[in-house]
């Protein structure tokens, strides 16, 4: 302000003087003519007076000329004044008012918990979604997950059919945020794993972090964060970078669903022959297995002949083993004679010796009663 009113005070300066030149200038002039006058007749003195008129009009010109000045310059003076004034007041109200946003942000993390600032995100990114639901994701889904029979669940489902029914795509979201309060800071990295679980379980394509965590980081603060090298398809995002994630998957899917629909019309165009080879596959599967437990039991059947033919040659072969045995016995028996009984045993010898006796006479008694 000061540097402003010393230029207001140097141009009114440079004005005077500008001013107080002309006027002497002026007045040298006139006492120049006048000079002149008084050596000249009434012709001249005629010439004279029309000349002091004309310097007159002059001087008057520029004591207008000064006064215009002057007003501009009080008015420019009075602009910049209010100019200043202005600029200072709009610094001044924009300073405080972002001290009261700050205040109040500050108030707001204090007096919300983790899960209401968390639920405040979710009432965001739902809110996004919502503004652009009719026109641009006429064919999506987009609710909360509230299937805890896994044992846990994610904060929001996103899913997109074309108008055959076949999926575009889907989107597992969970969103977390956390207040500059909070006893125990947390990470963008301690989410990724359940993230992923929940990913999994409701079969979803992709998964997405939507995150306030890690305000200082320079990675997440740069845009969409791909953390696919760690969890398969998988990002982080900001905030504002919602909307933005969803229309670049929604796109890229959108150039595969060519070929998805090419292969649901070639397959609805070949769903006889499909029946066809799938009977004809159930036929070679049944035959198969009756051919393959037909071929175990015939194999048992002939592993049972096998052991039977083994066991009957056994048989055999210890039968006639017998037979060579009854045939030595019975060639034994008929060589066996009281000479070879009675060898070497001289009692036995004379006991099959009186019994031979003893047979002899009676049949010499019968022989002479026959003679008489």
């Amino acid at each position: 302000m000061a540097k402003k009113d010393r230029e207001l005070t140097e141009l009114k300066v440079s004005k005077d003087q500008e001013l107080a030149q002309t006027l002497a200038k002026k007045e040298t002039e006139i006492s120049e003519m006048k000079s002149k006058l008084d050596k000249t007749d009434v012709e001249k003195k005629l010439s004279v007076t029309e000349a002091v008129n004309s310097i007159e009009k002059e001087r008057d010109r520029l004591a207008n000329e000064l006064k215009s000045k002057e007003t501009e310059k009080q008015l420019l003076e009075k602009s910049m004044q209010e100019k200043f004034s202005s600029e200072l007041k709009t610094k001044d109200d924009i300073i405080n008012m972002k001290n009261e946003e700050i205040a109040l942000r500050k108030d707001m993390k204090l007096k919300l918990s983790t899960k209401m600032v968390g639920e405040t995100l979710e009432q965001h990114c739902e809110t996004e979604f919502n503004k652009l639901r009719a026109t641009a994701f006429q064919n999506a889904y987009f609710e909360k997950d509230n299937d805890a029979s896994s044992g846990s669940k994610g904060d929001y489902v996103y899913r997109e059919v074309d108008e055959a029914g076949n999926e575009i795509i889907s989107i597992m979201f969970e969103m977390k945020n956390e207040g500059d309060e909070t006893a125990t800071k947390k990470k963008n990295e301690d989410f990724l794993r359940e993230l992923d679980k929940d990913r999994t379980e409701k079969k979803c394509e992709y998964a997405v972090l939507v995150s306030l965590l890690e305000t200082e980081s320079e990675l997440y603060n740069s845009g969409i964060v791909d953390v696919s090298h760690k969890y398969q398809k998988m990002y982080v995002i900001r905030p504002q970078f919602f909307i933005p994630i969803i229309t670049l998957l929604r796109n890229a899917a959108l150039n595969s669903m060519k070929y998805k629909s090419e292969l649901a019309v070639v397959k609805a165009q070949n769903i006889d022959v499909t029946t066809f080879e799938d009977q004809l596959n159930d036929f070679r599967d049944s035959f198969g297995r009756n051919f393959r437990l037909s071929s175990e039991k015939f194999k048992t059947a002939i592993d049972s002949i096998d052991k039977s033919i083994t066991q009957l040659q056994k048989t055999k072969e210890n039968l006639l083993r017998s037979e060579d045995h009854l045939r030595i016995a019975n060639n034994k028996a008929e060589d066996l004679t009281i000479k070879k009984l009675t060898r070497g045993n001289p009692t036995m010898k004379a006991k099959f010796e009186d019994i031979s006796d003893a047979e002899k006479e009676p049949s010499s008694k019968s022989s002479e009663e026959g003679e008489f």
